[in-house]
């Protein structure tokens, strides 16, 4: 859990000069203020608990999020697009006229050189066919999506772990009131905000019919609405929630990131206690250790979390593609599509994307929990 010293004064107060009831002041996510543990000079170190603001929670946390979204935006578009059999197919025919059949033949730095130079190709293939404005294309439902769901699983974690420490353990947390307080927080956001990924994952696989009519490529979908509008007309209301399944597998991923986020805050809690009970002056190694464990602390989550489950995001993506041109729909389930895409494309399939998907989501998780933060101090949403 990350924090901050109230002001220089208590920062460097020695030892014997703290006194009952003093606090170390936690980050504005959490809420409240950490007792100095184990203390106890002119008496036991008191809890002092307090609660933040929930309109705090979804003002920070959406505006994190849309931060994060919009700068990470390009990245986005093109994990969206690798992770699609459209262009793992493109990929297939570029490497067999490469002379490669099978990339699992091919050294792990052949085979990862090989990754990064096809990922930035389609990068720039976007930007010169397409224009800049491609590597914005779906935007708009992303950040309707994100201030959402940023707000809903900022608020739902935080209320969560609260009620569910007090409820079921004394008012203590552990990793276990987090691994529980993350998958609820995951499941009530993935519901919530399902029809709104699903916009934003066909109009970024909607570049063409893979033909062109003059200059301007063939959409099936003119915007946003358009696209809801021809979901619901030719699948029902239920389109709108094609690959929530997925999603709900995908809560593993965000539950993991929780908890080791949490631990890692942990962590850099307890050496801040450590260095203000020892009186010592901080250095300048310190403060960047106390700034950049912060970050490190939710890119490093971010990044275990994303390649330990990164599969069901792949399968997430097919899911909500479009029908094919017959109108049929290719993949009709979880398990039907992690079997096809196994079957017809092989393991690596799973991870098409993985590249871009890390770019993007270790920055933007650092960007959005900083800017989360920075938000609450702003709101002065800290007791």
């Amino acid at each position: 859990m990350t924090f901050s010293v109230p002001s220089s004064t208590s920062r460097h107060t020695p030892l014997e000069n703290i006194v009952e009831g003093s606090t170390l002041t936690q980050s504005g996510e959490v809420g409240g203020q950490i007792p100095l543990a184990g203390f106890k000079s002119n008496g036991a170190a008191k809890v002092v608990k307090g609660e933040v603001k929930p309109w705090a929670h979804f003002i920070a946390g959406g505006v994190g999020g849309m931060t994060a979204a919009t700068l990470t935006s390009p990245l986005d578009v093109l994990k969206t697009r690798l992770q699609s059999d459209f262009y793992q197919n493109q990929i297939a025919a570029s490497r067999a006229a490469k002379g490669i059949s099978h990339i699992s033949r091919l050294s792990v730095s052949r085979s990862a050189a090989l990754h990064f130079s096809e990922t930035f190709q389609i990068l720039f293939s976007v930007h010169k066919v397409e224009g800049w404005r491609a590597l914005f294309k779906g935007l708009g439902p992303n950040l309707i999506g994100v201030v959402p769901a940023r707000a809903i699983n900022f608020w739902a974690y935080g209320n969560g772990k609260r009620i569910l420490s007090e409820q079921f353990n004394e008012g203590h947390e552990n990793a276990v009131v987090h691994l529980c307080a993350a998958a609820c927080a995951g499941i009530i956001t993935g519901t919530a905000t399902n029809p709104i990924w699903l916009v934003k994952t066909r109009l970024q696989l909607d570049k063409s019919k893979a033909e062109k009519a003059g200059t301007e490529a063939i959409r099936r979908y003119r915007n946003s609405w358009d696209c809801v509008v021809q979901t619901v007309r030719a699948e029902g209301i239920r389109g709108l929630y094609r690959g929530l399944s997925a999603s709900y597998l995908g809560v593993s991923e965000s539950t993991l990131q929780w908890v080791l986020y949490e631990q890692m805050k942990t962590r850099l809690r307890y050496r801040e206690e450590r260095l203000v009970l020892s009186g010592r002056k901080p250095t300048t190694w310190d403060e960047m250790v106390r700034w950049g464990g912060r970050l490190f602390a939710a890119g490093g989550a971010k990044f275990f979390a994303a390649v330990v489950t990164y599969p069901h995001e792949v399968v997430r993506t097919r899911l909500r593609q479009a029908p094919m041109e017959n109108g049929q729909i290719k993949y009709t389930g979880l398990v039907q599509c992690f079997k096809t895409i196994f079957r017809e494309e092989g393991m690596g399939a799973l991870y098409g994307g993985l590249t871009p998907h890390l770019l993007r989501v270790v920055p933007s998780a650092a960007i959005m929990f900083g800017m989360y933060e920075a938000i609450l101090s702003l709101l002065d949403a800290k007791v």
